[in-house]
């Protein structure tokens, strides 16, 4: 007999808050990339933030949380998702390479100092990668959210936070709770 609706639900319930416990050696390097972003952006620097699919909504979530607010009502906190402009995008895309979207922007938008958040659920996103390598040439530093063994992605990060975990939706889910956390520590340093 199939399980019910419920039990399927309530088994990806089980699955996440596995996950979640599993992810506890993550916290060190999320308060590192807090760290690292609190730096720049009390010095005037931005988070510039990127990932493909669900990581592109994450990107643009975890920078809605900093221009807008998290918990605390705030200044406004310098945050771009290099995912939303879809003229840029295209352009870049066409013009250039899919693996080119988020360099260029990262060579237009980034500064030294500035922080370049990678969210790649595999490890393995080529314009993730080439937007750290951007990075690294301009003076920013540059972290990596993965998930699986962190691939490319991780290994060419400052600050790599890692969810080592092959399901997607569950390294997703994962993803989005260090993202608040991360949020959280920025809030409670710049306006403690």
């Amino acid at each position: 007999m199939a399980p019910s609706h419920a039990d399927v639900v309530a088994e990806m319930l089980d699955e996440a808050a596995r996950l979640h416990a599993a992810s506890r050696p993550a916290a060190a390097p999320a308060a590192a990339a807090a760290a690292a972003m609190t730096a720049a952006l009390r010095s005037g620097g931005r988070v510039l933030a990127c990932g493909n699919g669900g990581s592109a909504a994450d990107a643009q979530h975890f920078a809605a949380e900093l221009v807008g607010r998290f918990e605390r009502e705030r200044a406004a906190l310098a945050a771009i998702a290099l995912t939303t402009d879809t003229s840029i995008l295209t352009a870049l895309a066409n013009d250039y390479a899919f693996t080119r979207i988020f360099a260029r922007q990262v060579e237009a938008l980034g500064r030294a100092g500035d922080v370049v958040l990678g969210i790649s659920t595999s490890g393995a996103s080529g314009n993730v990668l080439a937007a750290f390598e951007a990075a690294k040439a301009g003076g920013m530093t540059t972290v990596a959210l993965t998930g699986r063994d962190g691939g490319a992605v991780g290994a060419a990060a400052d600050i790599h936070v890692n969810v080592p975990a092959a399901s997607t939706a569950r390294v997703q889910e994962v993803h989005r709770t260090l993202l608040h956390a991360v949020c959280a520590l920025i809030e409670r340093e710049l306006y403690a």
